[in-house]
């Protein structure tokens, strides 16, 4: 009677784990289908809570007849599950920007040679004048995004170019997306209105406002300071302990003139220490004359 027992026990926890085991996959496909939805209904809200693209045609005042040019032109690639992104539109856009603006500068500056037609175009298509169009304009608003750190870098620019009115001259960090999505939605302009160079620069015209021209061009801190002491018959040297101490001095006549500090781009701390050297150069320049 015992063994009898026994064996009815031992068939039941068979049939047991059996039901179990039939149960593990349908268990896990369920919990990955709500794992799915969850996903799906996070970006669906990420979307949702992004302001309409209608809103991006009003400030370009200018009516897509492709509205997926529209959301391509914003679309980054590192949003989930996308079908495309702006790279393929800003590929166009830089080529276009740059076009617009040797047309401009040809027919407007009809003395200017080469050389000074291509650092003032370059000056006006540059990362930094792009991605103060973009904050100028809220474009980065409508940018659909899996970027967590943007936002900051985007308020730390912002808050950055306060200093430096029409352009710094590589003193501040600029956050790269900015300037995309402004030749992104540049190319998407040309691509809609059958390649129309006319049609985007009557659009872009005004937005890209203020243009730098002959009168407001500066020259990059570098430059700068290389040509103030080639003129002066004066030593520059620059000693890099970007790895070091995030910093770059700069020794002029072998005294310690100019430094710059930017632990994020080592170019950035290169510029500043070049441009703290030019607000301290008049010093050198004072003691050589006294000489």
């Amino acid at each position: 009677m015992a063994s009898q027992q026994q064996q009815e026990q031992q068939s039941l926890e068979s049939k047991a784990e059996l039901t179990q085991v039939e149960l593990l996959p349908s268990l896990e496909g369920v919990q990955q289908q709500e794992q799915e939805s969850l996903e799906s209904t996070a970006e669906s809200t990420q979307v949702e809570s992004l302001p309409s693209l209608e809103e991006v045609e009003d400030i370009l005042k200018y009516k897509f007849k492709d509205k997926n040019l529209l959301e391509e032109a914003f679309t980054d690639s590192s949003f989930p599950d996308r079908l495309f992104s702006y790279e393929r539109l800003e590929y166009v856009g830089d080529s276009v920007l740059n076009l617009l603006f040797t047309k401009e500068h040809y027919f407007k500056y009809p003395n200017l040679q080469p050389g000074a037609l291509t650092r003032l175009r370059a000056a006006n298509v540059d990362s930094e004048k792009l991605a103060r169009v973009a904050v100028k304009l809220g474009l980065h608003r409508f940018l659909r995004h899996n970027k967590p750190l943007l936002e900051e870098q985007i308020r730390e620019f912002s808050q950055a170019i306060l200093d430096y009115p029409l352009h710094s001259h590589g003193l501040v960090d600029v956050p790269k997306v900015l300037a995309d999505i402004v030749e992104s939605v540049i190319g998407a302009v040309f691509i809609d209105s059958n390649s129309s160079v006319d049609t985007t620069w009557k659009v872009f015209k005004d937005l890209l406002e203020p243009i730098i021209n002959q009168e407001t061009l500066k020259v990059h801190p570098v430059t700068e300071l290389y040509e103030v002491c080639q003129k002066r018959n004066l030593k520059v040297k620059f000693v890099d302990s970007w790895r070091e101490s995030m910093a770059f001095d700069v020794l002029i006549n072998d005294q310690l003139i100019g430094r710059g500090t930017y632990g994020l781009k080592k170019e950035i701390a290169h510029n500043r220490a070049a441009k703290d050297a030019l607000d301290n150069i008049g010093r050198i320049l004072d003691e050589k004359h006294e000489q």
